[in-house]
């Protein structure tokens, strides 16, 4: 059954000479990223078996182990792997550099690797090999207590994402809720519009809950360069709304510094009319200073742009309620908060963007309807009990708001199906793992369970691979586990 390798980590081989450690490596690992005491002793000495030469040969090997985990890269040990101090020193490298260390237990059967070792071009002797059969006996049972992430018998290795490995299958305990964002439309010679249509629709069909955009007049930084296609958030929603029934749909999030508040309040009361009632209105302060000055708009200070969050916070229930009030904030001021039609959803809701501690997230408590985090279930954890303190602060029930959660992931079933996906990306594998967090359906399943035990009731995710076929159906037999 094939074994899940967290990437980035350190993986340790354990097991005597003739057990297969470095066959093992090689049909499994690319050649740069193992690490072997023999090759080295080759490179120092006069081969692989130059015992003399095995002192330079491990300091070698220790120099390279830094340089690689200082750099997040998955590492592969191959040396006997007897030395209790060297795996103990190897733990703490993998857990200093935030990597998961894994080891890897030959347990292969004494007369095999007698016969290797006789077969060899150059043996060692078979006293020493004894030894090393011996000390391996001994050392098998510590393992599973040593403190390794997991302890595995060799077998073909599946890579998974540091960030959606877990040691045991995880059943999820607590239903999860999922959104797609879409914040690429680079599709080469493809239809726009048929391509959308179809992601749309293969989304809802698979059981996503809502459908987001990014509100940005360019590409940003983090997803590609700025010449790509990027289209205009309202106008892509609008369209989105006639091509699908069921799913949601909102902005995550919208730059309150775009757009005069109460013209907001109407396109995206427009949007909940035509959609039948399924628009999410969301609202940020805005960050991408350069997008703002390339495109002439003023790039308030941070204060400034949260006064206007607030304002807006404010300002848009009343835009969409009855009558024609008046408002008067910090920075903005409606004499007349007349805007119909009025939206179908009888409170439309507001989700709002960032996780300030001091300003933000206090903001959340007084006005929001949902708030959207980043990172991992601890610092999930951490935003939600200073949101709790606000809520409490506000005399506010914390469990009103909803907790949407972004995250880019990428999903697939075979190891070959996630190496054609690196290639295609012009990607190692490290590398495509390093920023995202996904596997197999199971590792995705794990993830997204420590999420939702942290708190999280909506998981939205930006699908790497989202273009390619059948990635959207197999996410939703992620979707599925969480129906509980």
């Amino acid at each position: 059954m094939p074994i899940r390798i967290p990437f980035p980590s350190v993986i340790v081989l354990v097991g005597p000479s003739g057990s297969g450690k470095t066959t093992w490596a090689e049909a499994n690992f690319r050649p740069g990223q193992v690490v072997s005491s023999d090759a080295l002793r080759a490179a120092v000495g006069t081969g692989a078996h130059d015992q003399k030469a095995s002192t330079d040969a491990f300091a070698v090997l220790e120099s390279i182990v830094d340089m690689r985990l200082k750099r997040g890269l998955v590492t592969v040990i191959d040396t006997l792997g007897l030395n209790a101090e060297d795996r103990r020193r190897w733990r703490q490298k993998a857990s200093d550099a935030g990597m998961a260390s894994i080891a890897v237990a030959f347990d292969t059967e004494a007369k095999i690797c007698r016969d290797r070792n006789k077969r060899r071009s150059r043996s060692i002797p078979a006293k020493v090999l004894e030894g090393q059969i011996t000390r391996y006996a001994e050392t098998r049972p510590a393992l599973d207590d040593e403190g390794f992430a997991a302890v595995y018998s060799p077998d073909a290795v599946v890579p998974v994402a540091l960030g959606s490995w877990s040691a045991d299958e995880v059943t999820p305990a607590r239903r999860l809720r999922f959104g797609l964002q879409v914040s690429n439309f680079e599709w080469g010679d493809v239809s726009t519009p048929d391509s959308l249509a179809a992601i749309a629709r293969r989304a809802e069909a698979a059981g996503f809950e809502s459908l987001w955009v990014m509100d940005h007049l360019r590409q940003i930084p983090q997803v590609g360069p700025a010449w790509n296609d990027m289209l205009e958030a309202y106008t892509t929603l609008a369209w989105l709304a006639g091509v699908t029934e069921t799913i949601r749909l909102g902005t995550l999030v919208t730059g309150l510094t775009y757009r005069n508040v109460g013209l907001l309040a109407k396109i995206v009361a427009t949007l909940d009319v035509l959609s039948n009632g399924r628009a999410i209105c969301g609202i940020g302060a805005g960050w991408f200073k350069q997008e703002h000055e390339a495109f002439g708009y003023v790039y308030p200070p941070d204060k400034e742009r949260l006064d206007l969050l607030e304002d807006a916070l404010q300002a848009l229930p009343i835009l969409w309620g009855a009558g024609a009030k008046s408002f008067e904030g910090k920075v903005i001021s409606i004499p007349e908060a007349l805007a119909y039609p009025r939206p179908v959803q009888k409170r439309l809701p507001i989700l709002v963007g960032g996780s300030g501690e001091k300003r933000t997230l206090k903001l959340v408590a007084q006005y929001g309807d949902a708030c959207n985090l980043m990172g991992g279930p601890d610092d999930v954890r951490h935003k939600l009990a200073v949101l709790q303190t606000h809520c409490e602060a506000v005399g506010r029930d914390r469990g009103e708001i909803e907790v949407t959660h972004l995250s880019p992931t990428f999903v697939y079933t075979t190891k070959p199906e996630l190496e054609a996906e690196a290639a295609a990306m012009g990607m190692d594998i490290d590398v495509l793992l390093g920023p995202f967090s996904g596997g197999t359906v199971a590792d995705n399943v794990s993830r997204f369970s420590g999420l939702s035990e942290a708190g999280v009731d909506l998981a939205i995710v930006a699908i790497a691979n989202l273009h390619r076929p059948g990635s959207l159906e197999t996410f939703g037999e992620v979707i599925d586990a969480f129906s509980v």
